[in-house]
């Protein structure tokens, strides 16, 4: 059986691949960005004032910190939409249709990742006794796991249905 055909006999599973690896792009662009902006915001501009609003607390990192956090977010999520849009499901479904439904599942996914670690390390502490670094890695996991079990179903049935 060659690629093509098992790619074709297997189009959910391959999605899921796709779906996974191809998410990468968007994570290096999160890093590279994160990178940059820290050096320009916080480094450069020294934007070191302590910030905080709603579930983003900056206090210790400060503003610059938050926005290269907000730019390299932002810019990761753009590049995910059309990497998952058009590589992976091959959506034809219309920009307007789809961009809002992206961006609310987004904001779900951030906020989500940036509340449930500290729940999770503390359940992992307190009631399992592990400590620190294994219970971050266990919330990083479990954040990855989350991410991965919610949005590809989301994107597959209904930001961005297939051809």
């Amino acid at each position: 059986m060659s690629f093509e055909t098992w790619t074709r006999e297997h189009r959910g599973v391959w999605e899921f691949v796709k779906f996974n690896v191809l998410s990468n792009v968007s994570t290096i662009v999160r890093i590279s960005l994160t990178a940059a902006g820290t050096a320009l915001f916080v480094q450069t501009l020294q934007l070191t004032q302590p910030f905080q609003f709603l579930v983003f607390d900056y206090r210790d990192t400060g503003l610059g910190a938050f926005i290269a956090f907000l730019v390299a977010e932002v810019a990761a999520q753009v590049v995910n939409f059309f990497v998952q849009m058009k590589w992976v499901f091959r959506s034809d479904a219309s920009f307007r249709e789809t961009a809002w439904k992206y961006a609310v599942l987004a904001v779900v996914i951030v906020v989500v990742n940036l509340l449930l670690p500290n729940y999770v390390m503390s359940f992992c502490q307190t009631a399992l006794g592990i400590d620190a670094t294994l219970s971050g890695t266990i919330a990083s996991v479990v954040n990855t796991l989350l991410a991965v079990v919610v949005s590809f179903p989301v994107l597959k049935f209904w930001i961005a249905p297939g051809r």
